[in-house]
């Protein structure tokens, strides 16, 4: 069982890291940090930022956890992928059950993407979570994480 959290005041944090004057990829990088010290399931925490020179893939942003060799994934490759090619929220309680994962690490068990949009409403890039837990993510989790990912959007 997960240890609760309260995200109604840990979104209210990453309100706060956002706010100010620092440059985009500092304020980003706080979010991974912020969201990776504060829920204890949320052992990776990383954005995969749309490449603006090569359409249809992402690549790594900030991140929190251990190095990935993903560090460029196209549209529709894995699970991150995949939540950008559909522009939807992909929560993957088991990985093993998946044919199209890729592994970033033997320890990660579950994953959840949500992808982040500008203010005209295109893809921009996605927030991916690992887990080294089976089944750790909750509705609120998701509800949460997309409250983020609104959040983040006035950076793009």
């Amino acid at each position: 069982m997960c240890a609760k959290v309260d995200f109604t005041k840990l979104l209210e944090t990453v309100r706060e890291r956002l706010a100010g004057a620092a440059p985009r990829e500092a304020k980003l990088a706080s979010v991974c940090e912020v969201l990776a010290a504060e829920v204890p399931h949320y052992d990776w925490v990383g954005l995969y930022l749309v490449d603006p020179t090569r359409e249809r893939e992402l690549v790594l942003g900030p991140f929190v956890g251990t190095p990935t060799e993903h560090v460029r994934i196209a549209f529709g490759e894995g699970i991150c992928g995949q939540a950008a090619d559909t522009e939807q929220t992909f929560v993957i309680q088991d990985v093993s059950q998946e044919t199209n994962y890729l592994s970033c690490s033997v320890h990660v068990q579950s994953e959840i993407v949500v992808p982040l949009f500008d203010a005209a409403g295109g893809i921009v890039g996605e927030l991916d979570i690992d887990s080294h837990q089976l089944a750790p993510f909750t509705p609120e989790d998701r509800a949460f994480l997309e409250a983020v990912a609104q959040t983040l959007a006035p950076l793009f």
